[in-house]
């Protein structure tokens, strides 16, 4: 079992990250580009490029779309290795747009407005739990 795999199972109630919902979108997020993931895939297909922001997917992708929408102190206390500065369900909305939250939210079975407070709740630990050095791992060094 991959790194990411156990940190959404771990968030997920032991779950593993492709058994649930939201740890299905979870995966996606911050595994970039592999199976079922946002990364560099084109709009087309499904949730492909939900999350690429130029191109760039995974969790650099998800730190970068913080921190051009101004919070990326916020996600910058995730992956350090201080305490997380918690995130409001209408952070999250400016950060991925109304576009990508319906996206997201579809492929969750969810309410948009549901989907982003559990969201809010379990992205600052899935993304700690993927920087346990408080760095952004290299691409290939993550296991999904």
């Amino acid at each position: 079992m991959g790194l990411l795999e156990s940190v959404i199972g771990n968030l997920m109630g032991g779950a593993a990250g492709g058994s649930s919902p939201m740890g299905n979108i979870l995966s996606s997020m911050l595994g970039g580009g592999g199976q079922g993931g946002f990364g560099n895939a084109g709009m087309g297909g499904g949730l492909g490029g939900a999350l690429g922001g130029g191109g760039m997917g995974g969790l650099g992708g998800l730190v970068s779309q913080f921190e051009n929408a101004g919070l990326g102190h916020v996600v910058q206390s995730w992956v350090g290795n201080g305490a997380n500065t918690p995130v409001s369900p209408q952070q999250l909305q400016n950060v991925f747009g109304e576009q990508q939250v319906q996206t997201m939210a579809n492929q969750a079975g969810m309410q948009p407005g549901d989907f982003l407070s559990q969201l809010s709740q379990h992205l600052p630990n899935a993304v700690n739990g993927m920087t346990p050095n408080g760095q952004i791992p290299n691409e290939g060094s993550m296991s999904v």
